[in-house]
């Protein structure tokens, strides 16, 4: 791939590759769980362990927490949210504003460049939000743009985003979101994704961290970025080391023995129970927005549109089925100890405007299954039961819990006779490809906010082109979604985003069920988690240090 070249100002690039004394020592060690011996205190440097997987490190291509863990820490965004707040201000910027309801104007800060000394400007800038518009990744979070109808780069500084519908209430927060990291157009290809390798051999960052080592999914090592000039500040602490586990077991026995410095993402409930008992580390806990869900490909799930026995009636009948039998209490207590509630929102409890139609609609009324009701809206709509459903789970990315939590779903399922499950699991690269291809009739996803607003649960879920492609679409909703988006008056845009939820409650395109809170673990004497397990989402590694 040939990188763009558009001619601009650039600067001697002096910033070299460097792999830390310590990343090489844990790169010996690891033996692709994450493990090794050594520990992950030596010097000034702090380990971090995760379960959690990379798709890309381009920002186009990739729309799941694990890559935008990554993308938080070297990537630059126009806004951001500082530690302890939800809500975004100037990062990069030095001031943005509408300057008409259609026009968001961004003044960038002067003097900026890139880690490898390119100058880092609007153009820099507008060619970000085009390609991610262009290439419109189906794993990619291009969706967030819906709303924009193209960009301008007046001068060096000056960035004005054009608007299709006025007075975008979740515009400057989607500027913080995995769709907003700013990328250098030497770097980047204008039309494709750029491979990992080539984003990390250009340097082409401009975050709190500059990226000097990398092994997909197995280590990353971090090193501050002195001439950072965003919102956070510079880092506590000047290296940091990432190690991916395949086995979340290894990664509790990791922060146990203090190979490592901070564990997050994702232990299981009863390793979280354990550690808490444990002197040498410390559970910290912190509000979370994100929740688990089932989604239905309206194409291939039983009598989908796509199936020789196609009828949207009988399709709509087996999703209220499976909303009356799912047992959110059972989930929530038996696989998950407390750590995740239930939900029978679309949008997290919590956040203004989320209401319960799930409850009110279905099962039992008070939160419960009901086996009768879901019994007799199959036999309305002539289903001949069992209802044979293949549902997909992923092994590997929503924690260690996963096969227990769908195991237990299943069985609710197939206990009443109602239904005959077919309940298969892979790997989440594959899984990732598989669920935008319709392979998966019904399948399993968990969402991790963009930003603490109740839009980002809906329209990358219910807008005509979402995230999901899942081929659900209802006009109706589409314009609600729009139209609460442009509502400024703040109990006008309630109501309208409440009524939305009742609207997609009636189709169930997809079936929330659990919501989680943000769990880390640290070594004793570890300081700083706490700060960065807030209400952005965010988990930003320059908040830790070493007390």
């Amino acid at each position: 791939m040939t990188p763009v070249s558009t001619g601009r100002r650039v600067r001697t690039a002096t910033a070299g590759l460097a792999v830390t004394a310590l990343a090489l020592t844990a790169c010996g060690g690891s033996d692709g769980d994450g493990g090794g011996s050594g520990s992950g205190g030596s010097g000034d440097a702090l380990t971090i362990g995760t379960s959690d997987k990379i798709t890309t490190i381009d920002p186009a291509g990739s729309y799941d927490n694990g890559s935008f863990a990554v993308m938080n820490q070297v990537f630059p965004f126009l806004m951001n949210t500082d530690y302890g707040s939800p809500d975004v201000e100037p990062d990069i910027a030095e001031s943005a504003e509408f300057t008409s309801p259609t026009q968001y104007t961004v003044t960038l800060k002067s003097g900026l460049n890139w880690a490898n000394g390119n100058d880092l400007t609007s153009s820099d800038v507008k060619f970000s939000f085009d390609r991610m518009v262009a290439i419109n990744d189906p794993n990619g979070p291009a969706a967030l743009l819906a709303n924009l109808a193209s960009v301008d780069a007046p001068d060096e500084t000056t960035v004005v985003f054009n608007l299709n519908s006025g007075n975008d209430q979740t515009f400057p927060q989607i500027l913080s979101s995995p769709v907003g990291p700013i990328v250098d157009e030497d770097v980047f290809s204008a039309t494709e994704l750029t491979p990992d390798q080539e984003i990390v051999d250009g340097n082409a960052f401009h975050g709190p961290y500059t990226i000097t080592n990398y092994d997909q999914n197995n280590l990353i090592s971090y090193e501050a970025y002195p001439d950072y000039q965003g919102l956070l500040g510079a880092p506590k602490t000047e290296q940091v080391n990432v190690r991916y586990y395949a086995d979340a077991s290894n990664l509790k026995l990791d922060i146990e023995e203090g190979n490592i410095d901070v564990a997050f993402r994702s232990l299981s409930a009863t390793d979280i129970d354990d550690l808490r008992g444990n002197d040498e580390v410390e559970v910290v806990d912190g509000p979370g927005g994100e929740i688990r869900y089932i989604v239905f490909n309206f194409n291939t799930q039983p009598f989908g549109a796509t199936q020789p026995d196609a009828d949207p009636a009988k399709a709509l009948a087996v999703r209220q089925a499976v909303a009356h039998l799912i047992d959110r209490n059972e989930l929530a207590e038996q696989v998950y100890r407390g750590t995740y509630t239930p939900l029978y929102s679309f949008v997290a409890e919590g956040l203004t405007g989320a209401a319960t139609p799930l409850r009110d609609l279905y099962g039992d009324g008070n939160g419960g299954p009901d086996a009768d009701k879901a019994a007799q809206v199959l036999q309305q709509a002539g289903v001949t039961t069992p209802v044979q459903l293949s549902l997909q789970y992923s092994n590997d990315h929503y924690g260690p819990s996963s096969g227990d939590e769908y195991a237990l779903i299943k069985d609710q399922l197939e206990s009443t006779g109602l239904f005959q499950v077919d309940l298969q699991t892979t790997e989440w690269v594959q899984y990732s490809e598989d669920r935008v291809a319709d392979v998966y009739p019904a399948y399993q996803l968990g969402w991790f906010p963009d930003y603490s607003d109740a839009d980002n649960y809906l329209s990358p879920f219910f807008r005509t082109e979402n995230f999901l492609g899942n081929h659900y679409t209802n006009q109706q909703v589409n314009d609600m979604i729009l139209q609460q988006l442009a509502t400024p008056d703040p109990a006008q845009r309630t109501a309208l985003i409440e009524q939305i939820q009742q609207m997609v409650a009636q189709d169930l395109s997809t079936v929330p069920y659990l919501q989680g809170a943000q769990v880390a673990v640290v070594r004793t004497g570890v300081e700083g988690a706490s700060d960065t397990l807030d209400a952005s989402f965010k988990f930003r590694y320059g908040a830790l240090s070493r007390g």
